[in-house]
């Protein structure tokens, strides 16, 4: 399996930019390796064009996170089965953090190395607003691929190796930050609803 999923990185890797589209795209709704590792080998091979990267990045992947969104849609509940058989119990867990953070679930799995094919399938499956769930794609997945770019192009092969944990790091403090305005925001929302039944 380890040396298909090497083949398939060389594969795109050899078409250049196209080849990191079409893994990201793909990648978004389907099996495939994460387009970071393409993403951080054309950053180091071409440090001046790694914002150009993180855009074709971002954008393809939003665009095959529509692609599983209309999976979702269209194939329901059995098209996640055929393509996920194994984990059919993380359906379940993406209704219980849609029903608990709304579209910061979504940010959330574009973002970090949760898998975000699991999120756009589940999204359509759900049945949540495709323009909100575009938007907050396009924001994740930007933020994820951007960082990665930004921080290779400024230091290179230095860091390489802290990538994760910078990653990491900036995800913690998101996610500390996503909760506490969904917290807030849920807070003044009961405030207003008590206010206006005491009325």
């Amino acid at each position: 399996m380890h040396d298909i999923l090497v083949n398939l990185n060389n594969w795109f890797q050899s078409m250049g930019p196209l080849g990191l589209a079409i893994n990201s795209c793909i990648e978004s709704f389907f099996l495939l390796p994460p387009p970071d590792f393409l993403l951080i080998a054309m950053d180091l091979a071409n440090p001046n064009k790694a914002l150009l990267y993180a855009l074709i990045c971002t954008l393809a992947s939003a665009i095959g996170g529509s692609i599983g969104y209309a999976i979702g849609f269209w194939g329901g509940r059995p098209a996640f089965r055929f393509l996920f058989k194994k984990h059919m119990s993380k359906l379940d867990s993406v209704e219980k953090m849609y029903k608990e953070y709304g579209s910061f679930a979504v940010f959330f799995s574009a973002f970090t190395p949760v898998p975000y094919k699991i999120f756009t399938i589940g999204s359509g499956i759900l049945r949540m607003n495709f323009w909100k769930f575009f938007s907050v794609s396009l924001l994740g997945r930007g933020s994820r691929f951007f960082l990665v770019s930004l921080v290779l192009m400024f230091f290179g092969e230095t860091v390489k190796k802290y990538l994760e944990l910078v990653i990491l790091a900036v995800t913690i403090l998101i996610i500390v930050f996503c909760v506490i305005v969904y917290k807030k925001g849920k807070k003044k929302l009961r405030s207003e609803k008590s206010s206006n039944g005491s009325d």
